[in-house]
């Protein structure tokens, strides 16, 4: 498949045992080496999505097909060859020493090198993901950024050509979000994540699909989807562009509602 159609979905929908709609009729075309951000209120739709396309939830309607596969066909082991996933249930044994955690996403690669080729991969993505000085740190003596940090490095361990993330930048400070969306806009691979904070999606992402109420709202590049109405229409806030020394930083206005007693 050409570059223009890596990640193709075809009417995704999904339904709830009690039939109840949690994803209607999604369909989109995305680039290689793209960076996708998904972004929505709560209840829109966005980890149903971002499951299905990652092979963590059974398709049920409609076709996601991966570098010209269809995801229906693979099996656990071809999608670990090619899929990597950060989710927010990351919660490895604190006593694991960072290293062989990290370590522990090259089992699905094994056999592709020599121990010492793995060795050396290792070394790069320690020092890649900031990590290189931490390595032989307990898991529990890690901060929430360092412990997101490790969890993406373990992800960048298995080689993917797509990675997926639940929300990375969640109980992050401000400067933490900074580095940890740095870096993933660093990897030169395609990702496709969740992310809450709009103001943060032009700077560190090339796409973005909007979602309200299972189905979506907008999708394409940031500059041409993330404006005042679309996120209006999605948020019911008001989206706001500022141009500050050559760059445009956007802002959220988000109004105080008193309600009466």
């Amino acid at each position: 498949m050409n570059n223009r159609n890596f990640l193709v979905v075809r009417n995704l929908s999904f339904h709830a045992p009690n039939d109840d709609a949690l994803l209607q009729d999604v369909s989109f075309e995305l680039a290689e080496n793209s960076i996708l951000a998904i972004a929505g209120p709560n209840g829109a739709g966005k980890t149903t999505l971002l499951n299905l396309l990652c092979g963590a939830s059974d398709l049920q309607h409609g076709e996601v097909w991966i570098e010209g596969r269809n995801l229906k066909h693979l099996s656990a082991k071809e999608r670990a060859r090619m899929i990597a996933v950060v989710s927010q249930q990351e919660l490895p044994d604190g006593r694991l020493i960072l290293r062989d955690y990290v370590a522990l996403g090259q089992i699905p690669i094994q056999a592709d090198r020599s121990a010492e080729e793995h060795a050396k991969e290792l070394d790069r993505i320690l020092e890649l993901t900031g990590l290189a000085g931490l390595s032989n740190k307990q898991m529990a003596m890690l901060s929430g950024g360092e412990r997101q940090r490790s969890h993406i490095a373990r992800a960048l361990a298995q080689n993917p050509s797509l990675l997926f993330l639940d929300e990375p930048t969640n109980h992050l400070d401000p400067d933490a979000k900074g580095q940890m969306l740095s870096l993933v806009a660093s990897l030169d691979i395609t990702v496709v994540m969740i992310l809450h904070d709009l103001v943060m999606i032009p700077e560190f992402a090339s796409h973005v699909a909007l979602m309200k109420s299972a189905r979506l709202t907008g999708f394409g590049p940031v500059k041409d989807i993330l404006n005042s109405q679309q996120v209006r229409d999605t948020f019911g806030v008001d989206y706001l562009s500022f141009h500050h020394e050559g760059r445009i930083i956007p802002a959220l206005d988000i109004r105080k509602t008193i309600q009466s007693k």
